[in-house]
C-alpha cells in the first residue's frame, strides 16, 4: 500500500506520458492486489482511512478515466465505504438529532450514486455503448458482459439498489429496481457463488424494497436467499443474519426471530475468515446496537418463531 501511494504522487506529479504510465500501473496493482483493508480487525482506523483512498483514486481517474481496474477500485470503495461507515449510522443519529440522520441519509445517496457512476463507466470501459443499450433494451446490453464483468455488475447494482433503499420517497428511483434486479441476476447466472454468498444476501435487501408484492412473498424471496446466502458463505458472513433480521423479521415484528438471527451473527469469529473480518466485525457492531434497541422496535418483546 505504501509503495502503491508513492507511485500515485510520483504519477500525478509527472509529465503526461510517465504520469499515464504510473497511473495504469497503480490501476493494475489495484485491480489484481485487492485491499488490506477487508481484513483488518480495527473499523474506526480503516474509515478514517477510506476517504483518502478514495480520494486518490479520482485523482488517478482524472489521469485515465477508462482504467477498469481503477473504477471497479472506486465503486466497491464507495459502496462499502457509505454502507458501513454512513447509512449504517442513520438510525443512530435518529436518537439525538433528526437534522443529522436526515443529512447522513443525503450523503449515503449521494455516496452510493458515485459508486455508481463509477461502476457505469467502468462497464462502458468494456463494453462501448453500454450504458446507452442498458436503456434501450437492458436484456440485450446485459447479455453482452461475462464472467470478467461479475465484479463491476455487482458492485454496480449493489450502489443502485442502495441508493433507490434511501429513496423511497422518490417515485423514478423506485422505478429503476426492476433494472437492479436484471442486474443481479446476471451476476447469479454469471457467478452466484461471487464473493460466498454475496448475492443472495443484497437480494435480501432488495426484496424489502420492492412494492409489488405482499408482506408474504416478501418474507417468503427473503427466507429462500437467506437460506442460499448461509449455504454459499457456510454461514460464515454476520452480515447475512443481520439482513435478514432487519429486512424480514423487524418488519414482521418477530421479535424472537430479530434476537436468535443477531446473536448468531454475533456468535461468528471474525477471525475464522480474515478475508472478510472488517465486513464481520462492521455487521456485529450493527447487531449490538439494534439488540439493545429493541424495546424501541418492537411493541412486544417476544415474537412467534417463523
Amino acid at each position: 500500500m505504501k509503495r502503491l501511494i508513492a507511485v500515485a504522487m510520483v504519477a500525478l506529479g509527472s509529465g503526461c506520458s510517465i504520469k499515464r504510465f504510473a497511473v495504469n500501473q497503480v490501476g493494475n496493482a489495484l485491480a489484481s492486489g485487492g485491499s488490506t483493508f477487508t481484513s483488518d480487525d480495527d473499523p474506526d482506523l480503516v474509515e478514517d482511512a477510506i476517504p483518502f483512498g478514495l480520494k486518490m483514486y479520482e485523482s488517478l481517474l482524472a489521469e485515465s478515466p477508462r482504467h477498469a481496474g481503477l473504477l471497479l477500485a472506486a465503486a466497491q470503495g464507495f459502496t462499502e465505504y457509505s454502507y458501513a461507515f454512513v447509512d449504517s449510522r442513520i438510525d443512530e443519529a435518529k436518537e439525538e438529532n433528526l437534522g443529522r440522520a436526515n443529512a447522513l441519509r443525503d450523503r449515503a445517496r449521494r455516496l452510493y450514486l458515485r459508486a455508481w457512476r463509477c461502476g457505469m463507466r467502468g462497464l462502458e470501459a468494456r463494453h462501448r455503448g453500454f450504458g446507452a443499450a442498458l436503456d434501450n433494451d437492458a436484456a440485450t446490453a446485459l447479455a453482452r458482459t461475462d464472467k470478467r464483468d461479475v465484479p463491476m455488475l455487482y458492485w454496480t447494482a449493489a450502489a443502485r439498489g442502495l441508493a433507490i433503499s434511501l429513496s423511497k420517497d422518490s417515485p423514478e428511483m423506485i422505478a429503476e429496481l426492476p433494472l437492479v434486479e436484471m442486474l443481479v441476476e446476471r451476476v447469479a447466472h454469471l457467478d452466484e457463488g461471487f464473493e460466498n454468498g454475496a448475492v443472495p444476501e443484497f437480494l435480501i435487501t432488495f426484496e424489502a424494497a420492492r412494492t409489488d408484492l405482499n408482506a408474504e412473498e416478501q418474507r417468503q424471496l427473503m427466507r429462500r436467499h437467506f437460506e442460499r446466502a448461509l449455504e454459499l458463505s457456510q454461514g460464515k458472513r454476520a452480515g447475512t443474519y443481520v439482513s435478514y433480521a432487519e429486512n424480514a423479521c423487524l418488519p414482521a415484528q418477530n421479535a424472537a426471530d430479530f434476537k436468535a438471527m443477531l446473536e448468531k451473527a454475533l456468535a461468528i469469529d471474525p477471525d475464522g475468515d480474515p478475508e472478510h473480518r472488517l465486513a464481520n466485525l462492521v455487521a456485529q457492531r450493527r447487531a449490538r446496537w439494534l439488540l439493545g434497541h429493541m424495546g424501541e422496535l418492537f411493541l412486544e418483546s417476544t415474537g412467534k418463531g417463523s
